[in-house]
């Protein structure tokens, strides 16, 4: 009998011909505990650990902690004659005829019968279609054999028929038994089936059995144990209400959730424990720098952007290192806050940098602070990926040697070979495009064995504070939440493509009467060439559409020189329409440019939305966001359009986005390995996050142990970045 048809051994997906298993090399096998790899458990080869990457699974602890979609009953079987289309339902049949056709698609067609009644009357008949199966599977289905299959049922050309349900083969219905509780439904990836992934998860059970800290409450904790939570979660008993189980307010689930959410604040706590052990250089009279900067400006510092240099310079008068996040909207001048600060620093003595995301912004901010710089006599260096050699030999001599002390650069920053002679303060522009190693590694260019940098991290992407409560538990946050004077409001409207002709009307309008416009490019793949070719053929289409006018094009796959040419060309008005795949929803800063034409909005998230919005109503004149979409829309595009149109308040429009994205991954982790929320909400769960930051101050002090248990549990690798 092939593998995997045996009776009553398990369920059945059909799979992809010609995939061979992986294979284990012949290395010693390690004591495997939940921390363990999860290769090192049965049935969990290399090909299939690999798969299990692509879930976030690597430990066989994150296995457990993988909880089900949802749940299938497959208690009872339902005669074939009373299968209605559109059900879910458990079946059992004697294989009746199984063929193989050639058609538009290569498929297997089996057709199975039952006896309803005994002696055969009242029976039905049920075809089940494959389209993706082995020579082994095909050869098991043989006429006479008995299957049983779970699917949903739906119409076909001859009758009911099912496609591609999990199945078991047997030589007798007798041998064919149903579920004793419900079954457990996973999310998956390509090339694993739920069969597999549930006897893992069973095997991953077996052993917790074993592990002290999961059998037992936690102290303080309310409801089960964790291990009887995951158990109850993964693998209910028929008398339980299963879709209870998937309410964040079951026991098992507040269990877990308030695990989560505690491990979280612990690891912060922690990393900031760390930091605040290490010393960093006092940068005093830093709001007197600021009001030296002020002379010399053409325009005053709001009330939010005063109160948060007051913040900034309480922080750094002191030998403990700030860890500070600057929040605010697009243009409410946050970085007129950070070269307050840099330049209290320079006056010190001392140096200071500012990261940004992307090449354009780390030119902008360079131009901006020279310009700002230039008559309290302190140069500005850069430091991106475009220098020649020569330019990037001697700037790094003058950031060694302390010539310069403000500098300005992008992830070049960080790399090894750059040395400053006393950095004493480090700014991280849009930080969510950066993974925390990387500005802890900045960081830790500081002068000095145990000395690091300040932080001061800032973030144009608004994050609701119950969300900064729990994501940003290391830092202290300062938010501006006004606009400077003079800023116009952006009218925003959303368009059918229908009305192109109209858009075009009225931006053709707008730029012969001295204006400019972005006209901005998505795409559903997020793939540079693909953006780029969508970009280049609106550009050639807006040649033709706007005789007259100078169009500009700029995209991610323009060599830097060519960007720098089209943006300055833009910048001075010698452009008046640039086409842009969405490169510019940061860096870019045109006053005059009062038009924002967005194809394809309903692709965007809410958040990059308002960011490339941001881009207008910079200046003195009335601004419009044109919202294009291509119809139909779906409920959820529509809701994301409809927010936009009614709020420009970046806070009211990240509160709508964390509720229906879900927190995400908001700390840049993604790029550096640390485990973003698996079961919390931090918007659905807020309440219970001020009795869990009092509980995680006392777990540290009274449960040092056990929070660390609980921190490998459920963030894994935050000792990286705690500096432990």
């Amino acid at each position: 009998m092939p593998h995997g048809l045996r009776p009553t051994s398990c369920w059945c997906l059909s799979v992809q011909p010609g995939k061979r298993r992986g294979t284990r090399t012949a290395a010693a096998k390690p004591p495997l505990g939940l921390s363990g790899e999860v290769t090192w458990l049965k049935g969990a080869g290399p090909a299939v650990a690999a798969r299990l990457k692509g879930l976030g699974i690597e430990r066989v602890l994150d296995l457990l902690l993988h909880l089900p979609l949802r749940y299938e009953d497959r208690r009872a079987v339902t005669p074939l004659s009373q299968l209605r289309t559109g059900d879910d339902a458990l079946v059992r049949g004697r294989i009746l005829a199984s063929e193989l056709r050639y058609g538009p698609r290569r498929s297997l067609r089996v057709v199975i019968e039952d006896d309803a009644n005994p002696g055969g009357v009242g029976g039905g008949a049920l075809l089940l279609r494959f389209f993706h199966f082995s020579e082994a599977q095909q050869q098991g289905m043989a006429a006479g054999r008995w299957l049983q299959a779970y699917g949903s049922v739906r119409a076909g050309p001859q009758g009911v028929e099912m496609v591609h349900p999990e199945y078991r083969l047997a030589d007798s219905a007798a041998a064919l038994e149903t579920e004793a509780g419900w079954v457990a439904v996973y999310r998956l990836a390509a090339g694993l089936g739920q069969t597999r992934l549930r006897g893992l998860v069973a095997r991953a059970l077996e052993l917790a059995i074993s592990d002290p800290v999961f059998a037992r409450p936690l102290p303080g904790m309310s409801g089960p144990s964790t291990l009887a939570a995951l158990r109850l979660l993964h693998l209910p008993l028929a008398g339980i209400d299963a879709n209870a189980l998937l309410d964040a307010a079951h026991p098992a689930r507040q269990c877990l959730i308030e695990e989560e959410l505690l491990a979280h604040q612990l690891a912060m706590r922690q990393i900031r424990a760390q930091a605040r052990k290490r010393h960093a250089p006092p940068i005093p009279d830093v709001e007197r720098a600021a009001h030296r900067l002020q002379e010399h400006l053409p325009f005053a510092l709001t009330g939010a952007q005063r109160r948060a240099i007051a913040d900034v310079a309480q922080d750094l008068a002191t030998d403990k290192p700030m860890l500070r996040l600057l929040q605010g909207d697009v243009g409410c001048g946050k970085t007129l806050v950070a070269v307050a600060a840099m330049l209290g620093c320079a006056e010190a003595g001392l140096q200071a940098v500012l990261m940004a995301p992307t090449e354009l912004l780390a030119e902008q901010h360079a131009r901006t602070l020279s310009r700002w710089m230039k008559p309290l006599n302190q140069p500005v260096g850069l430091l991106s990926g475009k220098l020649t050699p020569a330019q990037k030999k001697a700037a790094l001599k003058a950031a060694a040697d302390g010539d310069i002390r403000i500098w300005i650069g992008t992830h070049a920053l960080f790399q090894t070979e750059v040395d400053f002679a006393r950095l004493a303060l480090v700014v991280v522009d849009e930080q969510h495009r950066f993974g925390v190693g990387q500005r802890l590694a900045l960081r830790d260019k500081a002068a000095g064995d145990s000395a690091v940098a300040h932080q001061l991290i800032m973030s144009a992407t608004p994050i609701p504070r119950t969300l900064a409560q729990t994501l940003y538990a290391d830092l202290d946050v300062s938010i501006i939440d006004e606009l400077p004077p003079g800023r116009t409001p952006v009218t925003t409207v959303a368009m059918s493509q229908k009305r192109r002709e109209d858009v075009l009307m009225r931006v053709g309008e707008a730029c012969r009467e001295g204006r400019q416009a972005y006209w901005v490019c998505t795409l559903i793949e997020e793939s540079d060439p693909l953006q780029a070719q969508a970009a280049e053929d609106t550009y050639a289409q807006l040649r033709d559409e706007l005789p007259g006018l100078h169009i500009g094009l700029v995209h991610g796959r323009l060599k830097p020189a060519e960007k720098e040419t089209q943006m300055r060309a833009f910048a001075d008005g010698r452009t008046q329409v640039l086409v842009a795949t969405t490169v510019i929803e940061v860096g870019v800063d045109v006053p005059n440019a009062s038009i924002m034409v967005i194809d394809n909005a309903e692709r965007l998230g809410l958040a990059q939305l308002h960011q490339l919005r941001g881009r207008v109503g910079r200046g003195a004149k009335l601004s419009q966001c044109v919202l294009m979409y291509r119809p139909p829309l779906s409920e959820a595009a529509r809701s994301r359009l409809e927010v936009l149109r009614s709020t420009h308040d970046g806070f009211r429009i990240a509160e709508h986005d964390l509720a229906l994205r879900g927190p995400g991954e908001l700390l840049g982790r993604r790029q550096t390995g640390l485990v973003g929320l698996k079961i919390a909400d931090p918007l659905r769960d807020a309440k219970l996050i001020p009795a869990l930051q009092r509980r995680a101050d006392e777990w540290l002090r009274r449960e040092p142990a056990l929070a660390r248990q609980l921190i490998e549990r459920w963030v894994g690798d935050s000792h990286r970045y705690a500096g432990v």
